[in-house]
C-alpha cells in the first residue's frame, strides 16, 4: 500500500515510471529533474522535499531532500499538502492547478507546456500508485 507522501510512495512511483510502457513512450524526450515541495498544512505538520531525476521515460533516482538549498532542480512544484491530495485524488486537474497557481511551478514554463502529455501521464502514474493519503480518511 502506497500512502502519499510517505517515502514508500515515491519509491513505488519510481518503480511505476520505470516499468510503465506508456509513460516510457510519452516521456521519451523528457530530460529534466523536479523537486516536489510539499508544504505543511493542518494535516501535514512538516514540509517535505523530494527530488526526482527523470530522464527519457525513466526515473533514475528519487531522494528525500533535507536541505532544499542544496538542490538545483530544473522544475520545482510547490503546493500545500491538501492541493497535492486534490490532484492525486482526481478532484483537481493538474494543468488547471498550475494555471491557477494552486500548484506553483518554478522553471521554464515553455518546456512544461510543450510537454503537457508527459506531465499528464506522469500524474496518471502518480495516481495509479496512490492508495491513500497521510491524515486523510479513505
Amino acid at each position: 500500500m502506497a500512502i502519499f507522501p510517505e517515502v514508500d510512495w515515491f519509491l513505488k512511483l519510481k518503480d511505476k515510471l520505470n516499468s510503465d510502457p506508456q509513460y516510457a513512450r510519452i516521456a521519451h524526450s523528457w530530460e529534466w529533474d523536479l523537486l516536489f515541495a510539499i508544504e505543511a498544512d493542518d494535516t501535514l505538520k512538516e514540509p517535505l522535499y523530494v527530488h526526482m531525476d527523470l530522464w527519457h521515460g525513466t526515473c533514475r533516482d528519487v531522494k528525500i531532500v533535507e536541505d532544499v538549498k542544496q538542490v538545483k532542480a530544473t522544475f520545482i512544484l510547490s503546493a500545500p499538502y491538501q492541493n497535492y491530495v486534490a490532484i492525486l485524488s482526481g478532484k483537481l486537474d493538474p494543468m488547471q492547478a498550475m494555471l491557477t497557481r494552486k500548484l506553483r511551478v518554478q522553471g521554464n514554463m515553455a518546456i512544461m507546456m510543450r510537454n503537457v502529455p508527459t506531465v499528464l501521464d506522469f500524474v496518471r502514474c502518480c495516481r495509479e500508485v496512490t492508495d491513500g493519503f497521510v491524515g486523510v480518511a479513505t
